[in-house]
Formats: structure tokens, sequence, C-alpha cells
């Protein structure tokens, strides 16, 4: 019985790692490979603060790994109370 759930434990990890080699990402796969919470990837999609594919046509949301690594290393501002500012302040434009 050990055996078997080292295994399956062993296919997660191996699952997870060939998950990370995708070049387009949808917000699942962002949450698994930033480890931001889903709340916080659609504040920047809405804040438009994090780089997303631009196709008009399709509702979902994809990304880029390589322009996603490329910002994560630009460190940009990713605080929860700099997002809800953000967020405040757009809200505010479109009353």
């Amino acid at each position: 019985m050990e055996i078997e759930n080292d295994m399956v434990d062993l296919l997660r990890d191996i699952k997870g790692l060939l998950s990370h080699q995708k070049k387009v990402m949808n917000v699942d796969d962002l949450v698994a490979y930033t480890g931001f919470s889903k709340s916080k990837i659609y504040k920047l999609t809405q804040l438009k603060l994090i780089p997303m594919g631009g196709n008009k046509h399709i509702r979902q949301k994809f990304f880029d790994k390589e322009v996603i690594d490329a910002w994560l290393m630009g460190e940009p501002n990713l605080s929860e109370d700099y997002l809800e500012m953000e967020f405040d302040k757009q809200l505010s434009r479109n009353k």
C-alpha cells in the first residue's frame, strides 16, 4: 500500500514538472506555475498588470510562459495592498 502511495506521489510530481514545459498556459496552469491564487491572477488581468494573449475571439485567458518569466523577473509590485489600491482606482474611474 505504501509503495502505491509513493508511486502516485511520484507520478503527481512528474505531471507537475511536465506541465511547466508548456509554452502557453491558462489560468490554472499559471496558478500552479507561479503559486499565485486565482483571485490574484484575475485581479492582475482585470488591471492589465500581467501580460496575456490578446485574441479577442477567445474568452479564456492565455499566457505565454516566456513572457511571464520575463515579467516575473522584472519584479512587478504584486502586493495585495497595491493590487487593491489599483483595483479601487479603476472602479472609481468607471463610475
